[in-house]
């Protein structure tokens, strides 16, 4: 275990490290998250958790590093930034007969990649200075998102997605809990959003609440994703042609004009799905879903929620003879929760 005055040549060698690994940014953050707890207690209070369960069932492991590991008085988080090349989204989102999947699902799942990331750092960190250490990417009960707040990372913004100043909102967290006492940094006290509420209108399903404040029984990417039953009539049509998450208040945002495209290959679309259409994926069976989705985030909503989301798209769609007669196909499809919203897909084109 090195000394204090070692402490700070430790940290500088481990952001060369995690630049060496790919990384864009580190921070130190310590585990005070009082006020994360208190705002995480009244939003699952609101019931604007929705299905998601499990937000609650760690109790407050969630909010309190030191309760998930023992131990824990530092965490380590990590910035890797996202955004691919490819078509421009807002061209996807002008065309109804299109899928519209989220920036950060279009190429391979993240998770891996970041875990063997942090978990080389964490071997070198305790190669270097002992200590014990966890790595999680979602895979626990962490607020990332307040953690790298409280690390100076950025701020929690109105639309409760990460900022900062240099780099906006395309891109994912990681984190290294750890006993070894490095210095941390200083956290953000200041929301630089302004008077600004771009993201808050923009919503199409209207899910903030207010600023800071989502409903995510609401959001798009809460439906397409979490979600495993019917989904709202009510927000079906607001939906458009987003079938796997949406990026709607991360597109207005002003602060991402300083975003950069990703230089990471495993990022970059695949199989076309920046630019694909609608009618193309509603034929993919389940074993080309399977085989089309392997090492992706979208293979978790299984093929069930992936034709009922599509199909709520092609509801959305133009009419043609194309869409009505791809939903046709599935009218008789196995599943319930695929055929009520077949259904009411052809009812919106006139053709049930």
């Amino acid at each position: 275990m090195p000394q204090d005055q070692d402490y700070q040549q430790l940290r500088q060698a481990l952001e060369q490290q995690a630049r060496d690994a790919g990384f864009q940014a580190l921070a130190v953050a310590d585990i005070d998250l009082a006020e994360h707890e208190a705002h995480l207690e009244r939003w699952l209070a609101a019931g604007h958790h929705g299905s998601m369960d499990y937000m609650q069932r760690h109790g407050r492991k969630r909010s309190r590093p030191e309760l998930l590991v023992p131990g824990t008085c530092r965490v380590i988080t990590l910035r890797l930034d996202y955004l691919p090349a490819g078509r421009e989204p807002e061209a996807t989102l002008q065309q109804s007969d299109r899928a519209y999947i989220s920036r950060y699902a279009l190429g391979r799942d993240y998770h891996k990649l970041m875990r063997k990331r942090l978990a080389r750092l964490a071997d070198w960190l305790r190669e270097r200075a002992g200590g014990e250490y966890r790595v999680f990417v979602d895979s626990a009960p962490v607020l990332e998102r307040a953690l790298a707040e409280r690390g100076g990372l950025g701020w929690i913004a109105k639309n409760t997605m990460l900022i900062n100043e240099r780099a906006g909102s395309w891109f994912f967290l990681g984190e290294i809990y750890t006993d070894l006492p490095l210095a941390g940094d200083a956290p953000r006290e200041q929301k630089h959003c302004g008077s600004c509420r771009a993201c808050l209108d923009i919503c199409p399903t209207q899910a903030f609440v207010g600023p800071f404040q989502l409903d995510a029984r609401r959001c798009i990417s809460y439906l397409t994703i979490e979600h495993r039953g019917s989904i709202d009539p009510e927000l079906r049509p607001l939906m458009g042609n987003r079938i796997y998450g949406c990026d709607d208040c991360q597109l207005v945002c002003p602060w991402n004009k300083f975003a950069r495209q990703s230089a990471e290959d495993d990022f970059q679309p695949r199989h076309g799905l920046d630019d694909v259409e609608l009618v193309e994926l509603f034929a993919w069976d389940e074993t080309t879903f399977l085989q089309r989705t392997e090492g992706s985030a979208i293979r978790r909503i299984g093929h069930a929620c992936w034709l009922r989301n599509i199909a709520v798209a092609l509801g959305n769609a133009a009419t043609s003879e194309s869409v009505v007669s791809a939903l046709r196909t599935r009218l008789e499809h196995p599943s319930e929760l695929v055929r009520e919203h077949v259904a009411w897909a052809l009812a919106r084109h006139g053709a049930l």
